[in-house]
């Protein structure tokens, strides 16, 4: 979303909420991606976040006479993100959770030399970046959910820790606190096992075919390698604040960001354009 005034956001507020399809256009496209974001880093996969984006774009439009401009729009579509995501029930890994102990033990046991090729002459240079991206982001699956939630609100989105409190309902202090001892975990835990970040013996490369056996990645659906990034200034713009993090931020690049699929956007456009929106408007 281009930079703009807390009033100039209130004012697209006010109109959206008085039927003005423009501005509610504008509120969505100005928001989307930071969703999606969210979502893919909490959810772990394309298909889980693009269906929470969903839920929570709708939610913020049936919600948005709720605005009172006590914190900027940004901030107030993060909470309601948060919470929904936070409480979210129906992605792959509610169902089958991870931890670090288990994503360790299949580092060093897992019989990656046993698997034959199974790229379908997709090139490995490909593969290889795909796994890797695929990896680190469901490597946050292994924190619990309050914890993920802090870590990508820290590292991805760099947001002040007073906003971030007041997001996930908790003290600075405390955010601040949380947030350095889950990035020294991660970081551990990269620094003992990856290869790619770290000192350990995990190589992407090494572990396509094992990674495609196992359904952790698909040649034929690359979703990381075929979304467009976001430019990372363009993330710097739209946060509310910075401040300064610690070094440990150099071993978390895995953390870019995407567009949110047009998938996703052509339905958020199909409810925009909808009969059922003009009637929750009306309600």
């Amino acid at each position: 979303m281009n930079k703009k005034t807390n009033n100039e956001m209130q004012a697209l507020v006010d109109k959206a909420t008085a039927g003005d399809k423009k501005a509610l256009e504008t509120l969505v496209a100005g928001v989307q991606d930071l969703v999606f974001n969210l979502s893919l880093r909490m959810l772990g996969t394309f298909a889980d976040a693009e269906d929470a984006t969903q839920d929570i774009l709708l939610k913020m439009i049936t919600h948005l006479s709720s605005f009172r401009g006590d914190s900027s729009f940004t901030t107030w579509v993060f909470s309601i993100a948060a919470n929904h995501l936070k409480n979210y029930k129906k992605h792959m890994f509610a169902h089958y959770p991870l931890s670090f102990e288990f994503y360790g033990d299949d580092i060093e046991n897992g019989k990656i030399q046993d698997v034959p090729d199974l790229t379908q002459n997709v090139e490995k240079d490909i593969l290889e970046e795909e796994l890797k991206m695929s990896c680190t982001n469901v490597m946050l699956q292994c924190l619990d959910v309050e914890s993920r939630c802090i870590f990508i609100l820290g590292t991805m989105f760099k947001i002040d820790s007073r906003i971030a409190g007041d997001i996930l309902g908790m003290s600075p202090e405390t955010y601040r606190k949380r947030l350095s001892r889950i990035r020294k975990k991660m970081a551990d835990f990269l620094g003992q096992y990856c290869g790619e970040y770290g000192r350990g013996k995990c190589k992407c490369r090494e572990r396509i075919n094992y990674a495609i056996q196992n359904h952790r990645i698909n040649p034929l659906q690359l979703d990381f390698m075929t979304t467009t990034e976001i430019p990372v200034q363009t993330m710097i713009d739209v946060k509310n604040a910075m401040e300064d993090i610690d070094d440990l931020s150099q071993d978390f690049s895995f953390c870019k960001p995407y567009q949110s699929p047009e998938r996703t956007k052509h339905l958020i456009q199909e409810f925009l354009d909808s009969v059922q929106l003009s009637i929750i408007q009306n309600s």
